[in-house]
């Protein structure tokens, strides 16, 4: 099977039509695509690993510091209450481990939370963040993420 994030990631095939929110050694950021709900962020090892055990002890460092600087800027939205931080890696042609970190508003409906936010990743393309609005987006946070260490 393809492995969709692995196609992203080369440049074969984007996922997001948004750049790219951080580029380190071992990891990339990106924004979840298609989606409704702006912020949903999603953390990709470079290298293609399907279970945690078998990332290296740098790997884990340097995930370590991105989620600790991703949840710090999604924090400054006053709308956010607290953060999601999900891996299960199970999904067709998502099988490469990969995080979701997501922002939880205040005002988010019952029936969106917890697990059940993934509904908002269950849209077709047309009822997507337009992909002006979602570059805007990305490139704003990583101005902000630059200034958190």
């Amino acid at each position: 099977m393809e492995c969709l994030t692995c196609l992203n990631l080369s440049g074969e095939r984007r996922i997001s039509p948004g750049p790219y929110i951080y580029k380190g050694q071992y990891w990339v950021v990106d924004h979840a695509y298609p989606t409704t709900h702006l912020g949903w962020l999603v953390i990709l090892p470079k290298r293609h690993i399907e279970a945690l055990h078998e990332l290296s002890k740098e790997e884990f460092q340097e995930l370590a510091d991105i989620q600790y600087r991703l949840t710090q800027v999604i924090h400054t939205n006053p709308s956010v209450q607290k953060e999601y931080l999900m891996c299960i890696a199970e999904g067709e042609g998502f099988a490469h481990v990969h995080f979701h970190v997501v922002p939880k508003p205040f005002d988010l409906p019952e029936h969106l939370r917890g697990p059940r936010i993934f509904a908002l990743l269950m849209v077709d393309r047309e009822q997507a963040i337009p992909a002006q609005e979602l570059t805007a987006f990305c490139e704003e946070f990583t101005r902000k993420l630059e200034t958190v260490h």
